[in-house]
């Protein structure tokens, strides 16, 4: 735009302005006052105003009256003008700041009146807007492997999280594929592929993880579906090691942990960027001393004890020519020889195979199958093999990383263990819930001690237990030392103040849970004596309470030195809250097969039916509804219960029994 076009507006206001004045009898002295302010003419600017020389006649836009007027010019301003101002008002623009108005179609070009005068090649150019990025190029394969991940594909062998994020993983790579090179697998994929294939080791099922074949001179086609499907396999493996195969839910209500499985994105970044890929495949299973030796025991009790023969994992059927990562196992086994690290299925190793089955009575065809890997690996101990697997897959829904200092409660072995720094420091018996009120699985934190506590009775006992017991004898809570009292909204509250007879004892240890179950002192101590000592409504009674605050304190509070004496010292009628500066964890498991400390495999009784449930689970035919996580139930209201349970006034006139109850 150019400047003199400004300039011709506000010459045309003054000179009108002026005559009004004029006309109005003022005798040539000009005034403005008492004027009415009139709204100056807008000037219509186009980008063809903008973009005219400068050579230009200044004064060709003047009418002709005013070409010889003397008007004072204002200091040049800058302006600043885009192609989406078409109507500009003057005397406001001309003092207003540089202000950018985007237009639709293009970025705001800055001007000032000594641009206009130098011309339009003067002027800073407008920057061009940004292009999208240029699509990327990708060979063939890469091609095969993005499409195979893109949310259209007809491939629905992932979910959409896990397909998202396997995306997100190859195109940080630009799609090159993980498993192959050249063509042909490489050594990433066939040391991923063993621990497949091994999968038993850990109680796992091969099955659930297919190994692919690719055969030699494989095409993009062939090449992309096995890089998905070993994908595929090596994924689910290490969300089963991480969490499970079985969701805990599926088991019961009383289990709850909160771990996250493994992201896919990250499963393929940690196996590519290391040395040893199965060795990184193995680590998410747990690799604690408890887990470790568990599995040391499936291995025994399949009959390879003492450094004995490897048991050949299940997979497809093999055929002369074919590739599988068992082989080398399998020539060791039946003494063919063959160059260390080949995985072809030839015909010597047929051969044998097939010597091997009219020995144990099979289909002498040289296929190694399914009933040739069962007859191959020999009989089972299945009681004592299904009890460890069972128990494997509880170990995977726990936190892999048990803390430096951590308590594990064995609720079939009715035990407590404390340990410190990889050590056991101090164990005792402890009473748990009965099998109708079971003592839940799960894993918190232990965060304080409450020395002299208040028993404020959970809920479920209140409605469920004491309410009807109050409705048939309105003095029975009284005789337990238990105090009723009555909340706004109809709700009943009943505690126990502390002393020696309260139903927790003098000591409560506190790790806050969704279960609102903790473990404690009580005054009931013949209990301990008992071998199965199921007793309690979930929550764990301690045999020595003072000397377990002892030993955690030594831990929690190193320099307080807390003794069991100065704990009973502490003893009388006030709650003392003594906190841990850090959380020690605790763990509530349920072991029914374990190594003992002198290296025995010990079974315990199912004391509440977990184990069949969960061998149940692993054996059903469909994986992936196993691990799905059941929906909680909803529990019935407080409200409901208080319809149903209201404790009755007191037919005695000689007992207030609201006077006893504060």
């Amino acid at each position: 735009m150019r400047f003199n076009h400004l300039l011709a507006g506000s010459a045309i206001a003054l000179i009108l302005t002026a005559g009004v004045s004029a006309h109005a009898g003022l005798n040539g002295n000009i005034s403005l006052d008492g004027v009415p302010q009139i709204e100056p003419a807008k000037v219509t600017i186009t980008p063809n105003d903008i973009n005219r020389s400068a050579s230009a006649d200044p004064d060709a836009a003047l009418p002709a009256a005013l070409k010889d007027a003397v008007i004072p010019l204002p200091a040049p301003a800058e302006v600043v003008i885009t192609p989406a101002d078409i109507a500009i008002e003057p005397a406001r623009k001309a003092n207003a700041p540089r202000t950018a108005i985007p237009g639709p179609e293009s970025v705001p070009v800055t001007i000032t009146p000594d641009d206009a005068a130098k011309g339009p090649d003067s002027r800073p150019a407008a920057s061009t807007p940004a292009q999208p990025a240029p699509e990327l190029a990708l060979d063939p394969l890469g091609e095969r492997l993005r499409d195979g991940l893109s949310a259209t594909a007809s491939n629905k062998q992932f979910d959409s999280k896990t397909r998202a994020s396997l995306d997100t993983f190859y195109l940080a790579r630009k799609y090159a594929p993980v498993w192959t090179d050249n063509g042909a697998m490489n050594e990433r994929a066939k040391a991923v592929a063993a621990q497949l294939r091994h999968a038993e080791a850990d109680g796992l099922d091969p099955a659930d993880y297919p190994v692919p074949t690719l055969d030699a001179n494989a095409g993009p086609d062939a090449l992309a579906d096995f890089e998905l499907k070993l994908t595929d396999a090596v994924v689910t493996y290490a969300r089963h090691a991480a969490v499970g195969s079985v969701h805990w839910s599926r088991v019961s209500r009383d289990i709850f942990y909160d771990i996250p499985a493994p992201e896919a994105a990250d499963v393929l970044g940690k196996l590519a960027a290391a040395s040893d890929a199965r060795a990184a495949l193995d680590s998410y299973n747990p690799q604690h001393a408890a887990y470790k030796a568990l599995k040391a025991k499936l291995a025994e009790v399949r009959g390879d004890k003492d450094g004995g023969k490897a048991r050949i994992g299940h997979g497809p059927a093999l055929k002369v020519g074919m590739q599988d990562t068992r082989v080398p196992d399998l020539r060791a086994r039946l003494g063919v020889a063959g160059e260390a690290g080949n995985t072809t299925y030839d015909k010597d190793l047929a051969d044998a195979v097939k010597k091997f089955q009219k020995q144990k009575g099979l289909a002498a065809n040289g296929n190694f199958t399914s009933a040739t890997v069962d007859a191959l690996n020999g009989p089972r101990n299945e009681r004592a093999e299904d009890l460890i697997i069972a128990n494997l897959e509880r170990w995977r829904w726990i936190s892999h990383d048990l803390g430096p200092s951590h308590v594990v409660v064995n609720i079939p072995e009715f035990m407590l263990r404390l340990y410190h720094n990889g050590s056991l420091l101090w164990q005792t018996r402890v009473v748990v819930g009965k099998p109708s009120t079971p003592t839940p699985l799960l894993s918190e934190t232990m965060k304080f001690i409450t020395v002299n506590p208040t028993w404020n009775v959970p809920p479920s006992i209140v409605y469920g237990e004491y309410l009807p017991a109050l409705q048939q004898d309105p003095t029975v809570l009284a005789r337990m030392g238990l105090r009723v009292s009555y909340n706004r909204d109809g709700g009943v509250h009943i505690s126990q103040p502390p002393g020696a007879g309260n139903a927790l004892g003098r000591i409560r240890f506190n790790f806050p849970n969704k279960f609102t179950v903790y473990q404690h002192d009580t005054p009931d101590k013949y209990m301990f004596a008992h071998e199965r000592r199921a007793y309690s409504h979930g929550c764990m009674r301690v045999q020595n309470p003072d000397e377990y605050a002892e030993k955690l304190l030594s831990v929690a509070l190193p320099n307080e030195h807390y003794t069991a004496e100065r704990i009973r010292r502490m003893y009388g009628q006030g709650e003392v809250n003594i906190n841990f500066p850090t959380p020690i964890p605790v763990h509530l498991t349920y072991q029914t097969a374990y190594v003992d400390s002198s290296g025995n495999l010990v079974l315990r009784d199912d004391v509440y039916g977990r184990d069949s449930r969960v061998l149940a689970a692993l054996k059903t035919e469909d994986r992936r509804y196993a691990e799905t996580p059941v929906e909680p139930r909803r529990a019935a209201s407080s409200a409901t219960r208080r319809q149903v349970y209201r404790a009755p006034q007191p037919q005695s006139q000689g007992f207030n029994f609201f006077g006893l109850f504060r």
